[in-house]
């Protein structure tokens, strides 16, 4: 083992013996989804500017409006995994929307050249719902 991780180990042994590695990633995903569906209800508008002019037809509704209708699904996954309910489902939901948003957000840069800041994040968030659902079948 190198001496860097030899450290950290021996620094946050206490800390890792008295973890929930998986309750971790639930946790930050669920704070994670109720804070964007939450702003996603205050600031629509600050969400609708991730529509670009191309997709926006696409869209039933006006992006405003798009984002009003993903905060309340988002705040109710998110709320799930915090309190440790159908945590399976909820997860499902956010792993299989994360890649769609991630694979959006991928065509948005290469056409755009926009949000690839968020792109980035994204697929760490897709990442993370991945490995939240994978431990909770696991169980």
């Amino acid at each position: 083992m190198d001496p860097v991780t030899a450290t950290l180990r021996r620094w946050l042994a206490p800390v890792v013996e008295r973890t929930d590695t998986a309750a971790v990633a639930r946790l930050g995903l669920g704070s994670m989804l109720v804070l964007a569906g939450v702003h996603k209800l205050l600031d629509p508008g600050a969400w609708a500017l991730y529509v670009t002019d191309w997709l926006a037809p696409w869209l039933l509704v006006s992006p405003t409006t798009f984002m009003l209708l993903n905060g309340p699904p988002e705040v109710l996954v998110g709320v799930l995994l915090l309190v440790d309910r159908y945590v399976a489902p909820a997860t499902a939901v956010a792993a299989v929307s994360l890649p769609a948003t991630v694979a959006y957000l991928a065509v948005v840069a290469v056409i755009d050249g926009a949000f690839v800041d968020v792109l980035i994040r994204d697929v760490g968030l897709t990442a993370l719902a991945w490995v939240v659902l994978l431990d909770t079948l696991a169980d």
